[in-house]
């Protein structure tokens, strides 16, 4: 890619986090930042462009202010949305992120119709769904980034058991960035060596436990969720794409008959490079992992219907 310009829509702690990432790693010539509060943007992408005296290269770091400014991106990151609260049912989440997602897509596929989308807003799987229904771009050019830090997080409690390799992790969660998603041991591991040759089946039983409440623990102890670790997944899916790594991350990717099902997106192994999604890896399932991951698929079809069966994908 020539340009090397990156949007990032949504400047909370998770999008600021990526532009952070992204300008001390050098990788990109241009980070715009966009947000609802201008404001929150502006100040923001002065602070991380004052940190690039200090990176390999001179990234550029502006806001975006209007939607307009979000014109010839290489990369487009949506982290924009709001968290649910109390009051709020499953639909009332859905239908108000969706509208978020549209409005947003609808702005890039106008400025930059020849983007990458990477989706980080939640429910991740299902917003990116969203993002396909809207632009109707070919199915490589949309990822929902879910399984990237899913595995970053199985990797941490991977250290925290075996105490060694922290680098050498290489970890697989896929299924869907929420309950039902599933690290997947199997084909994990440590410097080359098979997790389960590396951890006890009680050991990796509970890193399968503690890597789906990841999340959840970092809240406890916030009370917000994480920004770094997801600001470092996005960082390096992007570095992914822009230098055409042809890179093996479990990604959220549209299925087209893989794995038995189509037309849902959901965590699977994908090639990133430069055209986005450039293969999915289907992976053989004995029954057990079958039937996770027909749950895991069944879960994100419930949120797809009510948003259909409201009518969302008909306006």
């Amino acid at each position: 890619m020539t340009g090397r310009k990156v949007a990032i829509v949504g400047a909370g702690a998770v999008g600021a986090s990526a532009a952070y990432a992204l300008a001390l790693s050098g990788s990109c010539h241009e980070i715009l930042l966009y947000d609802i509060f201008p404001e929150v943007a502006i100040g923001k992408a002065i602070d991380i462009a004052q940190a690039t005296s200090y990176s390999p290269r001179g990234t550029i770091v502006k806001a975006a202010i209007k939607p307009e400014d979000l014109k010839d991106c290489d990369v487009v990151v949506i982290t924009a949305g709001v968290p649910r609260k109390a009051e709020m049912t499953r639909a009332d989440l859905l239908n108000i992120n969706a509208g978020i997602v549209k409005e947003v897509s609808e702005h890039v596929k106008n400025y930059s119709p020849n983007a990458i989308i990477l989706c980080v807003s939640n429910p991740l799987d299902v917003m990116t769904y969203v993002i396909h229904q809207v632009t109707g771009w070919d199915r490589r050019r949309i990822i929902g980034m879910g399984g990237a830090l899913d595995s970053s997080r199985m990797a941490y409690q991977i250290h925290q058991k075996a105490g060694f390799a922290a680098a050498q992790t290489k970890s697989m969660v896929i299924g869907d960035h929420g309950e039902h998603m599933i690290p997947y041991p199997e084909v994990t591991s440590v410097g080359g060596i098979p997790l389960t040759q590396v951890l006890s089946k009680e050991d990796i039983d509970e890193v399968i436990h503690k890597t789906k409440n990841g999340g959840a623990e970092i809240v406890k102890h916030l009370k917000t969720s994480a920004f770094y670790a997801p600001g470092r997944a996005i960082s390096m899916m992007v570095e992914a794409i822009l230098g055409d790594e042809r890179k093996v991350i479990p990604s959220s990717a549209l299925l087209d008959g893989e794995y038995g099902y189509s037309d849902v997106t959901v965590g699977v192994p994908c090639i990133i490079g430069a055209k986005g999604v450039e293969k999915i890896i289907e992976l053989e399932f004995d029954d057990e992992m079958k039937k996770k991951f027909a749950k895991s698929v069944d879960s994100i079809n419930e949120s797809i219907a009510i948003l259909r069966d409201g009518g969302f994908f008909d306006k």
